[in-house]
């Protein structure tokens, strides 16, 4: 109905004679016709809900009034009431299905995949199910504008399960001028077996990929690449290229193949048949597919410690790129949010991240301002010193400080900028441990000291002049092994320090006390 609209404007504004009058009244009479079919289908809609409507209030009377039944159990009508409504909850939830499906189709109507423009693709994919769904979404956005930025002379692809939220969708393909493919997920027969990890259950919708059939070579990524160069050369491989990661099993995170139909209806009826699958992933599946392999080209492995045209970020999970925390851990980790920051921005995160800014300083300020009474509310709720409460104390000042730890990183955004990132956690420790301190009047120096110890190792990973990884691993534990006798000592000295805090009997008046013994204010 849109396209009407724009083109009787059109047509209004570039026609000031009358000889286009036929083509408007044409484009007029389609317009109404449109119109009076949905209202009409809106209507029959209507009028159908509200006669089952009727319908069923009907017969749940007719049940609960049965006049021409006398010995029925009141037991036997609630029975045949609960299983009325039963019944008409699995007709509306089918029908709302329908309805749903119709609503998908009806809105990726505007989201089919634009016509094709190169002969080869690169391709990435995308599903939902997960705890880091947004995470890998943020990630696979990098990866394409990366690609973007590069001009590289093929389509972007990317396959996503039909549970995808529509607004990614419409990012991907608008913001970032990649072309969607939507499919339903992939069963997988090997959720069953001991050894497999819930979070690979949908990888082997990366068998789609076999389903491009209009482009020569496609190559398949995982969300973990970075592409700093040009590499369209990989376009050159024959059917199946993959790259080693020892001498037995390649990396599935990027391979080329040549699409086809035929592989593909192949590979998904050995999935149904239960082929063997060493980790019932797309891994072990694609591995198992093509054994033979090591006959064919490869492409060569390296570390990415140079200039290379990629940068893959295998290994574990909480240490994939986009983590905050990942760098200075990962040293080229830097190079993914310098590009984020280049093409993606982190607007998405600014809010959080503005608001927790706040929320610590605010810490910070009120347990300055409220010292002198912190540690009364602390330890005058007893009558006196025993050995328990002495032992509860300890746990708290304990799990205070762990938690001044910990807890920043929960709550930071996982996906902002490094600097950022450790900015905001050290400032959120400082925060967190500053309530402690004050609380149970603990030396802010030892205190610290294990933070301060933090920030070093930062430090010492962060130094850009290694010559290679071997001596930077050096580096670094020499630096925790000296480092190490310094925050034992500090933790002995905090624990010495509470130890006789709380054997002082001024840190617990009784009740009846109104106030504090002479010389309490004098430890502040």
């Amino acid at each position: 109905m849109a396209l009407h609209l724009v083109a009787l404007a059109k047509l209004h504004l570039l026609s000031p004679s009358h000889t286009a009058s036929p083509l408007i009244a044409s484009l007029i009479c389609s317009f109404l016709f449109k119109i009076s079919s949905r209202l009409s289908v809106l209507r029959r809609v209507y009028i159908d809900v509200f006669h089952a409507t009727r319908l069923f209030f009907f017969q749940l009377s007719q049940i609960a009034l049965e006049a021409d039944h006398p010995a029925t159990s009141n037991g036997h009508r609630w029975q045949r009431a609960l299983r009325l409504v039963c019944q008409r909850i699995t007709r509306v939830r089918r029908v709302l299905l329908v309805l749903l499906a119709v609503v998908q189709t009806t809105a990726f109507q505007g989201v089919k995949l634009k016509k094709k423009e190169h002969r080869n693709a690169y391709a990435t994919m995308m599903y939902m199910g997960t705890p880091r769904d947004y995470e890998f979404y943020v990630a696979t956005r990098v990866l394409i504008r990366s690609l973007v930025k590069l001009q590289v002379d093929a389509d972007l692809i990317v396959i996503a399960s039909l549970d995808v939220p529509l607004r990614w969708v419409r990012a991907l393909e608008e913001e970032d001028g990649a072309k969607v493919v939507r499919v339903e997920n992939l069963n997988n027969p090997y959720k069953g077996q001991e050894n497999f990890d819930k979070r690979f259950k949908l990888t082997l919708n990366k068998l789609y990929a076999w389903s491009l059939v209009d482009y020569d070579r496609v190559v398949m990524l995982d969300a973990d690449n970075l592409f700093l160069q040009k590499t369209d050369e990989l376009f050159q491989c024959g059917q199946f290229c993959a790259v080693f990661i020892n001498p037995c099993i390649f990396h599935t995170g990027l391979f080329v193949l040549q699409p086809s139909r035929e592989v593909f209806k192949d590979m998904v009826h050995q999935l149904e048949t239960g082929k063997e699958n060493p980790d019932g992933a797309d891994q072990g599946f694609i591995g198992a597919y093509f054994p033979d392999l090591l006959d064919q080209p490869i492409l060569r492995w390296r570390v990415p410690c140079g200039p290379n045209s990629v940068i893959t970020f295998p290994g574990a999970l909480w240490l994939k790129p986009w983590y905050w925390w990942s760098w200075p851990v990962l040293p080229l980790g830097i190079q993914w949010h310098e590009n984020r920051r280049q093409t993606l921005g982190y607007a998405a995160e600014m809010p959080v991240i503005i608001v927790q800014s706040i929320i610590f300083l605010g810490i910070l300020a009120m347990t300055h301002l409220a010292r002198p009474s912190i540690s009364k509310l602390c330890y005058r709720n007893s009558d006196k010193t025993t050995s328990l409460i002495q032992t509860g104390l300890k746990f708290m000042a304990i799990w205070s400080i762990l938690a001044a730890y910990i807890v920043p990183f929960a709550i930071i955004p996982r996906t902002i900028h490094p600097l950022v990132g450790w900015t905001l956690y050290f400032l959120g420790s400082t925060a967190l441990l500053s309530i402690a301190i004050n609380s149970f009047l603990l030396p802010a120096i030892q205190v610290f000291v294990p933070l301060v110890g933090i920030f070093g190792s930062l430090l010492v990973m962060a130094f850009p002049w290694y010559p290679n990884g071997v001596v930077r691993a050096l580096a670094v534990f020499g630096y925790a092994f000296c480092y190490a006798p310094i925050a034992w000592g500090s933790v002995g000295k905090v624990m010495a320090r509470l130890q006789v805090s709380l054997e002082r009997e001024q840190f617990l008046p009784k009740l009846a006390e109104s106030s504090p013994p002479s010389g309490f204010n004098k430890l502040y």
